[in-house]
């Protein structure tokens, strides 16, 4: 796989690159991440900002709701991408109840997210309601990002995950929760499952950068769930067209593995005894490795590090 470094812009992606880009109408690229080794590939392939999402519940512990992703956890994931990829913009999601009760719990919480976590700006999801905590984020120093629109953390309300906007009414209230926001000092918006119209109605009043996911062209970036994207999740939401079928790979991948350990063709290395070494039984002699699976792709050296094993 070429690594595409030559064509990536070297220089680090932060919220003044965002906003340029955003006045010059070029969009940028978004996605979910949860780990270093996929933030690494994904900062060689040019995407702007990784958002390391409460979809994390669902695509990597295993439940069926955002709502059970654990603070803890999250500040660790979102280090973990920020060490993987330091020049890319890591925007951390704040999980449910790490806000909602209480203002200094949530200051003292988004903090961690900045400083244990190492992102560049935490995301709530939000109505108008929470203009005064955004702006308490804000006067301490916190980046926020205001996400509007379907709030999947709220899902519980609707007995599932449901599209906004639909009505004029609906929008307006949408918009104006946009606009209290940014008013409170939000630096950028994310915008879910509305109408096309409606996210260009949100681009057209905000003079901050806004992504959209299931929100039509008109926003200024663009973000799905990276497990989406890559064909891993066994249903994706009608916006959200893989273009890859990774699982499927993995699955392939996997079986070989199973029958290359079945046949005892697990490895063509062997370590091999000191000089002058022997001991009373003779290991059996690896065979030859097949091809597919024990070759490998073409990574930049500098992208990842050698593990310990890999020294000896």
């Amino acid at each position: 796989m070429p690594d595409g470094s030559s064509q990536v812009d070297p220089s680090p992606v932060t919220l003044r690159t965002l906003r340029r880009m955003a006045r010059e109408r070029a969009p940028f690229a978004c996605l979910t991440c949860y780990d270093a080794t996929t933030a690494r590939w994904l900062a060689q392939a040019g995407v702007h900002v990784l958002l390391v999402g409460d979809t994390a519940a669902e695509v990597v512990l295993g439940f069926d709701s955002t709502v059970h992703m654990p603070l803890d956890v999250a500040i660790a994931l979102t280090a973990g991408v920020k060490r993987g990829a330091p020049r890319t913009l890591v925007m951390a999601d704040m999980p449910f109840m790490s806000y909602q009760a209480d203002d200094a719990e949530a200051l003292r919480n988004a903090g961690r997210f900045l400083t244990e976590g190492l992102a560049d700006i935490v995301k709530l999801e939000a109505d108008a309601s929470f203009a005064p905590l955004v702006r308490k984020m804000t006067r301490v120093g916190v980046p926020v990002c205001g996400h509007v629109g379907s709030l999947p953390q709220r899902s519980g309300l609707t007995g599932g995950y449901t599209s906004r906007g639909r009505s004029a009414a609906d929008a307006q209230r949408i918009v104006d929760d946009a606009k209290a926001l940014e008013g409170a000092g939000a630096v950028m918006l994310l915008v879910e499952a509305v109408p096309p119209q409606v996210a260009a109605w949100i681009v057209e009043e905000a003079s901050v950068p806004v992504i959209g996911i299931g929100a039509g062209p008109a926003c200024h970036g663009q973000i799905l769930v990276l497990q989406d994207l890559l064909g891993m999740t066994p249903w994706q939401p009608r916006f959200a067209t893989p273009v890859a079928r990774l699982g499927e790979a993995i699955a392939t991948a996997a079986r070989t593995w199973v029958q290359r350990v079945a046949q005892r063709e697990a490895s063509a290395h062997a370590y091999e005894l000191a000089p002058g070494e022997c001991l009373p039984i003779q290991g059996e002699q690896p065979r030859s490795s097949p091809a597919g699976i024990g070759s490998t792709v073409d990574a930049p050296d500098s992208a990842f590090p050698k593990r310990a094993a890999d020294e000896t």
